[in-house]
């Protein structure tokens, strides 16, 4: 069952959003559509990119202009600029909407857990209604409680071949896996769940994703398929004593394929059809 710790956690007032990757256009116009005015300040992080950073930022902007959004800024947290810089957390308490691009999700959490810019983000997800913060790829991940940052095709299911580490946790009791379908990550998914039972998987599809309102269960949108993996009645578990390199074993996991406009309550783990 899920922990009543999450059962009893106040709802969020803001909005999250995230996307499992690939073309993001319509995301980004989700995204404009949920602003409360088009001219609210966006913040574009590109924490997770190594490369070209800078282009990423100005390619995001181009597009929030397009769609009529004139506000838009490169938030840079990276080895040349600390989360904790005053003029960046300035930058943040003012922002509508941040949204994090893709890349490496653990340069993510390397750079902002622990940090005053992570408790300001949460602070402003958890309080400001009309507060927007929004992940593709990496930048989805990174969102959940724990992510996955390792685990390859049939290996996945040989003990030790997974790696799961600790995200921004902005979704508490998620663990989240995007480029679903597209890179074959069903295995890793069912064994970090099994892992820790108590995480609920979801594993999002390309052009995918989930957009979480204040007061509404997570509702898919998007061309693909969301996959919910639901270890918490699992029998014949035989993680996590076994050897690495063996293979592991769980019967009884519940798992749902939804599509665009199904919904999900992540604190009692129930799908709707629409």
């Amino acid at each position: 069952m899920p922990d009543d710790s999450i059962l009893h956690a106040a709802a969020p007032l803001g909005t999250l959003v995230v996307l499992g990757g690939g073309d993001d256009d319509p995301m980004l116009a989700l995204l404009a559509r949920l602003l409360p005015d088009r001219n609210s300040p966006i913040e574009v992080l590109t924490t997770a990119s190594r490369r070209q950073p800078a282009r990423t930022a100005a390619a995001y902007a181009h597009a929030w202009n397009q769609l009529g959004c004139p506000h838009v800024r490169h938030l840079q947290v990276d080895e040349n600029n600390p989360a904790d810089d005053p003029a960046t957390l300035a930058r943040l308490r003012r922002a509508a909407l941040v949204f994090m691009s893709g890349g490496d999700q653990e340069r993510i959490t390397d750079f902002l857990l622990g940090t005053e810019f992570l408790a300001i983000l949460k602070h402003k997800y958890q309080a400001e209604a009309g507060f927007i913060v929004a992940g593709t790829s990496a930048g989805a991940s990174a969102m959940a409680d724990f992510m996955l940052v390792n685990g390859h095709g049939w290996r996945s299911l040989l003990a030790g071949h997974v790696d799961v580490k600790p995200g921004l946790g902005l979704l508490p009791g998620v663990l989240l896996d995007q480029h679903f379908a597209e890179r074959g990550r069903y295995p890793r998914l069912m064994h970090a769940v099994l892992a820790q039972p108590t995480l609920l998987g979801v594993g999002l599809s390309e052009e995918t994703g989930l957009v979480i309102r204040a007061g509404h269960p997570a509702e898919v949108f998007g061309e693909e398929a969301v996959v919910i993996v639901d270890a918490a009645a699992a029998t014949h578990n035989n993680l996590p004593q076994l050897p690495d390199d063996q293979v592991i074993s769980g019967h009884n996991l519940r798992m749902h394929l939804m599509v665009a406009g199904q919904h999900l309550d992540l604190a009692t783990r129930e799908v709707q059809a629409g």
